[in-house]
């Protein structure tokens, strides 16, 4: 059950990629963030507000916001300051880069939880998650060299080290995901809620330093209407993630290359609306990507 649950994460998590370029491109991206986020913390607010006052009726619909300690918070605020991080990273790259380079990218994510589950939490791959894993990194360094056809050389571009960044950050995000799910046993609306509310407050108070004081940049801040879907569909992906992570059986490196297949959303139906160039040759590492996650799924 969790594997599936791990590809409607992934269906979500395409979606949300395609309106988080829309929402990015030619805009100022902090601003951008912050109302993604914010978006986010109002869909899942009511659900808390029901836990103070209808607990009884939102446990019954299983929704129910438990009450945490102020230990638990601090673990809450610490995945908050990780995903702020990796989210000014990965959006200023997609600002400044094709959405069918920058999903690729992301998508070697796996590796380093590959990496982590093994030594953290002592998952055992087999020999052909191994090749799998590897797979997948190869074609991403194939991307980098269709990249270089786009004017993008990667050894230069600073929004490829960004995206970089972020992707590793992300992928400890993911790791710690497993800590906060199974051993401090948190359920997700919980977990989603308070992450949005930090996140939320560590946004303002970087714009309070680098945006709000200058006029020049608020003008150049635009309103689009993906800018709350950007938010709405990533609280529904995480939701589902989360709740595959609440199975016990769940392996984090699986769900994390699960997760990778919402790359065919974003190279295929992103690369025909953005109207991004060498989509026929991007289909080739993405198609390495693909063998790749089917091989970990397969074996």
């Amino acid at each position: 059950m969790w594997m599936y649950l791990g590809l409607l994460a992934a269906l979500f998590l395409g979606l949300h990629n395609l309106c988080k370029k829309h929402a990015v491109q030619g805009n100022e991206v902090f601003p951008v963030l912050l109302g993604t986020i914010s978006s986010g913390f109002l869909l899942l607010l009511p659900f808390y507000i029901g836990s103070v006052f209808y607990p009884e009726f939102m446990s019954k619909i299983h929704l129910y916001i438990t009450d945490i300690p102020i230990r638990t918070h601090g673990y809450i605020f610490i995945k908050s300051s990780i995903m702020a991080a990796s989210w000014v990273l990965a959006y200023q790259a997609l600002k400044h880069l094709p959405i069918t380079i920058v999903t690729p990218i992301r998508s070697a994510g796996p590796f380093f939880t590959f990496i982590g589950a093994i030594t953290i939490y002592e998952e055992k791959p087999n020999f052909w998650q191994w090749i799998g894993f590897f797979l997948i990194i190869f074609s991403v360094m194939l991307y980098s060299k269709i990249g270089k056809k786009e004017g993008i050389n990667f050894s230069k571009n600073k929004w490829i080290f960004a995206i970089i960044g972020a992707t590793f950050l992300g992928a400890s995000s993911g790791l710690y995901d497993k800590f906060l799910i199974q051993t401090i046993d948190l359920n997700p609306q919980t977990l989603q809620f308070w992450f949005s509310f930090y996140t939320m407050l560590i946004l303002l108070v970087i714009l309070a330093l680098i945006w709000f004081p200058y006029k020049d940049k608020r003008k150049a801040f635009k309103w689009r209407w993906t800018m709350p879907l950007v938010g709405i569909l990533l609280v529904i992906a995480d939701y589902f993630y989360f709740k595959a992570l609440q199975d016990p059986d769940a392996l984090i490196m699986l769900l994390s290359a699960i997760k990778r297949s919402q790359i065919i959303i974003a190279v295929v139906v992103g690369g025909l609306l953005f109207k991004e160039k060498n989509k026929r040759k991007k289909l080739i590492p993405l198609a390495g990507i693909m063998l790749g996650v089917f091989l970990i799924l397969y074996s």
